[in-house]
């Protein structure tokens, strides 16, 4: 574990409203500045005493379809997308107050946190940003797919994402791969939306939920290709996945230096993949060691 850079926050707060893609209710985002050892810290703004919750892997929830972290009465749905935008543009300690249990959905993708996050400036702190380079192969699976981390190419930190249905499905299979950089990560990746069969979205409107969720808030995919709405990128589906990989494995809580591939996988394996990678990360600097230093720092 090494240090690689300073850590960052960003100058001013910033905020981003929409609704919430289960819930349908309005939500307010606000992200705020935070001292150094801080980390993306969720607060529930609605509630008394406004109680929060680390994004971190230790309070990870799974669910389907989307990642929970909840610590206490601090509960969020759909933490995904805010935090690969966090990872994205660098930003390691921020206090975002939520005035609702789900994030909001936006248009399906990470694109609204990042052009109020990049509208609020970056600030170079004091403390060593810490760093889990990847020096042997992890591996996790499941029945349908996998993913697994080996050491990185040219010291570059790369993810990729295989996609692929069983039987007949209107979405075809792809793959991306991202060299993470912020430009690369703006540019590229961080416009990809959610995406469901046409299938799908039907089961899931008779379920009733998310009945409030137009063809244009995210990607439905028919048989001749999007409905109603149309591809940003011939790959998005992938690309998408890539987002989702990111933002879930960011809960590592460390910057990682590492080949990343999916395939097939999901929210499940992802928050496996963040646990082995956080697991790893604090076996290679003591408990003790760490505390003193977020204590110096504050």
């Amino acid at each position: 574990m090494t240090p690689s850079r300073n850590e960052h926050t960003i100058a001013v707060s910033c905020e981003v409203r929409g609704r919430g893609y289960w819930s349908g209710r309005d939500v307010r985002v606000v992200m705020n500045p935070a001292p150094v050892g801080t980390g993306i810290r969720l607060v529930r703004s609605d509630l008394p005493s406004a109680p929060s919750c680390l994004a971190s892997v230790a309070n990870r929830h799974d669910a389907n379809l989307r990642t929970i972290l909840q610590d206490g009465a601090a509960r969020f749905e759909m933490v995904e997308h805010l935090m690969a935008a966090m990872v994205g543009l660098e930003i390691d300690n921020c206090l975002v107050e939520i005035d609702a249990e789900e994030l909001p959905g936006l248009d399906g993708s990470a694109a609204a946190f990042v052009e109020s996050l990049r509208t609020a400036g970056l600030i170079i702190q004091s403390q060593p940003k810490r760093r889990l380079t990847v020096r042997e192969r992890i591996y996790v699976n499941s029945q349908t797919g996998w993913i697994e981390a080996t050491p990185p190419i040219d010291g570059h930190t790369s993810y990729e994402y295989r996609l692929s249905f069983d039987g007949p499905s209107p979405i075809l299979d792809q793959a991306y791969a991202l060299r993470m950089s912020p430009h690369r990560f703006i540019r590229d990746v961080a416009p990809a939306r959610t995406f469901v069969t046409e299938s799908q979205a039907g089961l899931l409107r008779e379920q009733g939920v998310a009945s409030h969720v137009t063809n244009q808030d995210l990607l439905v995919i028919g048989d001749h290709g999007p409905i109603e709405n149309s591809l940003r990128f011939a790959d998005e589906c992938a690309r998408h996945k890539v987002l989702d990989l990111i933002g879930d494995l960011a809960l590592a809580n460390v910057e990682l230096v590492g080949t990343f591939v999916s395939y097939r996988g999901g929210h499940n394996l992802n928050g496996r993949m963040a646990q082995q990678l956080a697991e790893l990360a604090a076996s290679q600097i003591p408990l003790t060691q760490m505390t003193q230093s977020h204590h110096k720092a504050a």
